[in-house]
């Protein structure tokens, strides 16, 4: 079955066609798909692919309603925008994406998976929040998780680099890129995440503010007299790295941090101190860990911030090897081998390290592409 996977992310729109055998045949990276105007570029790349068998499609929210791929009818397309709000960075351009790609292939079955799938697999203690029953009974008011089909990948990767069963593992996945999230995975299961009802629960982002203090929000509402949409857009645009310092890229900060800019280095130091909190916390869901995987943008792409994560969990017992970690370079998609180790897998912990720690080329492609099969046949 020879699959073409469009994955709309908050800052890129990825495409990848993969072959029976999961080797990348095409491939093609355009900006995210804002609104209906923007995809004349899109529909010209599904046009250039030649033909495929079906589609996949990266769904960040799928509610309490899916728990797992669907093949895309009216009834299904009428639900994920009934979803809009939960995840407005990302569900209006899956949508979008998904309408352009039907218009190019209008016979061909789509269906789309879901970075909340995964973490349905949470358990309560760490899926409630301690909210009214009559709220929790009325609307679906749960930690949902996201990023969740790159959390499965990463932790099936970083299985097979270290040549155990997934079964046996308590794994920390860093989905570290515009978007950030941690994972815990123990046995091939999420257990705990660190995103939760929407996906500016958590981590410090590009330009999302990751946890911050509600009674803060209602101080702000109240006494400074802001409207919940003026909120919503700085938490979502305004927030994270870009108001820290001005600047959403890792790679600018670093640069900017190595020069002594206090403003990024303060954006650096908040990022690093949340992050490690973080990865303390995912692993006390598991009682332990056994391996930390670094992958998206920044966990690939950012030496730095792989170091200074791991300089304050030794408690834990993760330790780099300086020289494994500043050569981990991520290669193209596709290059792996079919067994998904090498080249797109590294170990870069210290020899002998009670945790093994490695970096992961992210591969959402793969993940969507095995959903989608296994719910085609």
């Amino acid at each position: 079955m020879r699959i073409l996977v469009v994955n709309a992310g908050s800052s890129s729109l990825k495409l990848r066609v993969l072959d029976p055998h999961d080797r990348l045949v095409a491939a093609a990276d355009l900006p995210p798909p804002r609104d209906p105007s923007t995809l004349d570029a899109l529909r010209g790349a599904v046009a250039g692919f030649g033909a495929v068998d079906a589609v996949g499609h990266r769904v960040v929210h799928g509610g309490t309603r899916f728990a797992g791929p669907v093949r895309v009818d009216a009834a299904v397309e009428r639900e994920l925008r009934a979803l809009g709000d939960l995840a407005p960075l990302h569900q209006a351009p899956s949508l979008h994406a998904l309408d352009a790609t039907r218009a190019v292939l209008p016979d061909v079955p789509a269906v789309a998976c879901f970075d909340t799938a995964f973490h349905a697999t949470i358990p309560p203690p760490a899926a409630t929040y301690a909210l009214p029953a009559q709220w929790r009974q009325r609307w679906p008011l749960r930690r949902f998780g996201f990023h969740g089909l790159s959390h499965a990948a990463a932790a099936r990767r970083v299985a097979a680099l270290l040549h155990r069963p997934l079964e046996t593992l308590r794994i920390v996945t860093c989905h570290l890129g515009a978007g950030a999230s941690l994972c815990a995975v123990h046995g091939g299961r999420s257990v705990d995440t660190t995103m939760g009802f929407t996906p500016l629960d958590g981590l410090v982002m590009a330009t999302r503010s990751g946890s911050v203090d509600p009674g803060l929000l209602l101080w702000l509402e109240e006494h400074a007299g802001m409207a919940p949409a003026d909120l919503a857009d700085a938490l979502e645009h305004r927030s994270g790295l870009s108001g820290l310092a001005g600047e959403a890229d890792m790679a600018v900060l670093l640069r900017r941090y190595g020069q002594g800019d206090p403003e990024a280095a303060l954006a650096v130091d908040v990022y690093v101190h949340r992050l490690r909190g973080a990865v303390a916390a995912m692993a006390a869901a598991m009682g332990g860990l056994d391996a930390l995987a670094f992958t998206g943008g920044v966990g690939e792409h950012a030496p730095t911030i792989r170091a200074l994560t791991a300089d304050g969990l030794g408690f834990l017992g993760v330790e780099l090897d300086e020289r494994r970690n500043a050569e981990a370079i991520p290669a193209a998609p596709g290059t792996s081998d079919v067994d998904g180790t090498a080249p797109d897998a590294w170990a870069i912990g210290a020899e002998g390290a009670p945790v093994a720690t490695a970096v992961v080329t992210a591969r959402e492609d793969l993940e969507i592409a095995a959903q989608v099969r296994r719910l085609l046949g």
